[in-house]
């Protein structure tokens, strides 16, 4: 029957095409409902996966933090001088010998066991200067003096600065110590002095050693055609 057939009415042809109209309505719906059935079927529910997650992590046990490995840089020792005296007597004559060190200035210049030690060549920047002097540049390497002879001691100084070029390092701490006389404390004041590759020294910070020991700025070995490569 043709919607445009003559034979019906006004109100007739209305009624069919609101017919046409529901049934295609329902059509419609009917097949969303078929795709969002077969969609749930295809995709897990959360509830799905949280239960396949933990029928997966059965057995599994959190690892205890308590035994892994601690890695700590080791700690910088001192030399001990008397090791490095008897080193450089084994070793015979060291390029240090051209550095004439005389114990007349120590003798004309004694120290008190609690006088700050400081000395700088002039064309030594000011600010590398205090920055050695408040302790925030890193010393490569340290001697303890204490126990050893004035011989043993001078042995000790020269073979640290020795070890610190070789290395290309140019800060080093020497522990003279601050006994009642400062013996070796007046003769470090001395022997630095007058050692070619000493720009600077001055006494330690008080958590460095304070008194008793100095911290020593040396010349770069780059920078000193005269030393070794």
């Amino acid at each position: 029957m043709m919607s445009n057939d003559s034979s019906l009415s006004k109100a007739q042809l209305d009624l069919l095409k609101q017919m046409k109209k529901q049934i295609n309505t329902t059509h419609v719906q009917e097949q969303i409902k078929k795709v969002q059935q077969a969609s749930a079927k295809v995709q897990p529910n959360e509830e799905d996966e949280m239960a396949l997650f933990r029928k997966q992590m059965q057995g599994v046990q959190k690892i205890d933090s308590g035994n892994t490995a601690k890695i700590e840089k080791p700690k910088k020792k001192k030399i001990d001088a008397q090791t490095l005296a008897k080193r450089a007597a084994a070793m015979g004559p060291m390029e240090t010998e051209e550095t004439i060190m005389s114990d007349t200035q120590a003798m004309l210049n004694p120290v008190g066991s609690q006088a700050s030690l400081s000395y700088r060549i002039a064309t030594l920047q000011h600010k590398v200067f205090e920055d050695l002097k408040a302790g925030n540049l890193r010393w490569y390497e340290a001697v303890d003096l204490h126990g050893c002879t004035v011989e043993e001691a001078r042995q000790a100084v020269l073979q640290i600065i020795q070890i610190a070029k070789d290395e290309n390092q140019n800060v080093i701490k020497i522990v003279h110590g601050k006994g009642p006389e400062a013996i070796l404390k007046t003769y470090v004041n001395s022997w630095l002095r007058q050692h070619r590759d000493v720009l600077a020294f001055v006494s330690a910070p008080e958590k460095q050693g304070g008194t008793g020991a100095v911290l020593v700025l040396l010349k770069r070995a780059e920078k000193n055609p005269q030393l070794k490569q």
